[in-house]
């Protein structure tokens, strides 16, 4: 018997891209849907491409049907927090509505699972920086309240259907595919690594620095950097758990430790041997001291482990990407 297919929306994006690339490479029969406005055709190595949107009901019906798909891996988003604050209802027309709409066509067609990505943003400015998967969520930016909001609805129906699911709450998410296939090309992007990484290449002029008075050890903010590779790799673990029988669940993504911003751009500098120009800003509203993952549940539940947690790989595949981009 042929092999179910597996939908990836938002698969010729940064994340999905990887993901489509390491689902096929494992041997799954993928097809991609993605609308191209912030992905790339090239950024699809194997697999069939379907320009289109995910809120394109009639269009979304036929791939799960022609395809014969039983899973759906959903990244088609729009993720940029300062553009989520401006255009609130664009976020919530595109990520909440858009999830809405998937999700019942996946309703529809008997779609067994759905890996959903998600944020570590749900949890807003967690207490003593540490967010865990039982913990509180309270997003301060409609972003976060947009990813939540489709978790509540994903929730809800694996509870009412017999459609079981995982949620992913990335962290900072760095680096490209070691091999250079993939990369970060999105435009205008936001993300400390790839910005201080276009600044050693000449394609910025600054790296600015939002705040050196956190208290933390060197003043400024600390993140949980993952491999884009490592977190490709959570989701065919995640796949997996599930074709095993394994209930709906959350897992955060993260490494379990954190790497100031300042650490960061030292690393980029001696890796890229070009001294930057950063410049250092106030605090921007809303932005935690200390935001890392408590990453134990994913390596105990679903067997996850990383193998690229070090910042100086992190750093050099994406300084390889900026160097030399396939597209």
């Amino acid at each position: 018997m042929p092999a179910k297919g597996i939908l990836v929306t938002g698969g010729a994006g940064y994340i999905g891209a990887h993901v489509a690339l390491m689902l096929a490479e494992a041997g799954e029969r993928v097809v991609v849907l993605d609308d191209l406005s912030t992905g790339f055709a090239a950024a699809v190595h194997q697999g069939e491409l379907i320009i289109g949107d995910v809120a394109d009901s009639r269009l979304v019906r036929g791939l799960l049907q022609a395809h014969d798909v039983d899973t759906v891996m959903h990244f088609a988003a729009r993720t940029v927090v300062p553009e989520s604050v401006s255009d609130p209802l664009g976020y919530y027309h595109n990520n909440t509505c858009g999830t809405r709409s998937l999700l019942q066509c996946c309703a529809q067609a008997g779609v067994k699972h759905l890996v959903f990505s998600s944020t570590a943003a749900v949890y807003g400015i967690p207490e003593d920086g540490l967010a865990r998967e039982d913990g509180p969520t309270d997003p301060i930016n409609p972003y976060g309240r947009s990813k939540l909001m489709s978790e509540w609805m994903l929730r809800d129906l694996s509870a009412a259907t017999s459609l079981r699911h995982v949620a992913l709450r990335y962290f900072n998410v760095a680096g490209s595919d070691p091999e250079g296939r993939i990369g970060q090309s999105t435009r205008q992007a936001t993300l400390l690594v790839k910005v201080a990484c276009e600044a050693a290449v000449g394609r910025r002029d600054h790296v600015a620095v939002f705040g050196n008075d956190y208290p933390t050890p060197d003043g400024t903010g600390v993140r949980d950097y993952i491999h884009v590779t490592d977190l490709a790799a959570a989701h065919l673990d995640a796949l997996n758990y599930l074709r095993r029988g394994g209930p709906s669940d959350t897992f955060n993504v993260g490494y379990g430790h954190g790497t100031s911003v300042r650490q960061v751009l030292d690393t980029v500098q001696r890796l890229s041997g070009r001294r930057l120009d950063i410049r250092e800003r106030p605090r921007r509203p809303g932005d935690p001291p200390s935001l890392v993952a408590a990453a134990e549940r994913i390596r105990q539940v679903l067997g996850w482990t990383p193998r690229h947690d070090d910042l100086e790989t992190i750093v050099g595949t994406a300084l390889a990407w900026e160097r030399d981009p396939a597209y």
